[in-house]
């Protein structure tokens, strides 16, 4: 019982670290939260299924085109629900206009895919063991992009103008960057980030549209744990919060269980509103 609640725990946690980490990506390239993060996850599970088990596409094109579901969607997110709002005198309206784009794309994956939960295809044809695909999948795909976002951001050029924009958006404009490029290059990197965690999950998470506001809301908690920004921070509350969440499931279950978490979640924020990892903002006055 340990074994399957520590596994169950570091999958599902590595899942939300990854959709964490969407949420990092976006807002480093906007100072913006996009609630389509949980979006991009339900995608990218939901894209997997049907051009793999429906399709009959073979494994590695039905993955590609999953990520290039949630690119697509990270630049419509960009330009529909990010852009506008950048021009406005109150910038605090993308919590409406993310908000309603992830409930739009939810709300049509549920019409045309339908609302019961569908199970995901068996990616790989390997016997089912303890340390089982479901459970390695997530782990492996977490750990592919924390490496290749550190590669990214510190060795190459296009990584070094990323951490401008996300240091100081007015001087980067200033020195000639691409500012708005960058964004939109930025958010189709997180789209492809998001659709990652779906389908990685997806044997565990199953393909579902519902699993948009779990992401969504559950994919918050290691931005806010770990510090908004924070990659590393973000993986490590994301496995915290997984491993929490299911020693909770199996101590009190149920709606409890998600009580435990939020309570928690509270209660560290009223303590180190900045994040376990997080360091304290200094305001220019």
């Amino acid at each position: 019982m340990l074994e399957s609640i520590v596994l169950s725990g570091v999958a599902i946690g590595c899942i939300y670290a990854l959709i964490g980490i969407t949420y990092n990506v976006m807002f480093s390239a906007s100072r913006v939260f996009s609630f389509t993060a949980g979006a991009l996850g339900m995608l990218g599970g939901v894209l997997g299924s049907l051009f793999i088990a429906q399709v009959g596409m073979p494994l590695i094109a039905g993955f590609i085109l999953a990520l290039f579901g949630g690119v697509v969607l990270g630049i419509v997110t960009e330009i529909v629900a990010v852009r506008p709002v950048l021009k406005s005198l109150d910038q605090h309206l993308y919590v409406l206009s993310t908000l309603a784009l992830a409930l739009m794309v939810q709300q049509f994956t549920a019409i045309e895919w339908g609302t019961d939960a569908r199970p995901f295809p068996r990616l790989l044809d390997f016997a089912r063991g303890g340390f089982d695909q479901q459970f390695w999948l997530p782990i492996l795909a977490c750990a592919v992009v924390i490496v290749g976002l550190e590669l990214l951001y510190r060795h190459t050029l296009i990584g070094h103008a990323f951490m401008a924009i996300a240091e100081d958006t007015y001087a980067a404009r200033a020195l000639g960057l691409p500012e708005r490029r960058l964004r939109m290059t930025s958010y189709a990197l997180a789209g492809a980030i998001g659709a990652l965690a779906g389908f990685a999950g997806g044997e565990m998470l199953l393909a579902f549209f519902g699993n948009a506001p779990l992401l969504t809301f559950y994919g918050f908690v290691p931005v806010a744990l770990g510090g908004v920004g924070n990659n590393r921070g973000a993986v490590v509350a994301g496995l915290l919060l997984g491993l929490f969440q299911q020693a909770a499931n199996f101590l009190v279950g149920g709606i409890f269980a998600s009580v435990a978490v939020f309570a928690v979640f509270i209660i560290v924020l009223l303590v180190r509103p900045e994040g376990l990892a997080g360091a304290a903002l200094q305001r220019r006055v």
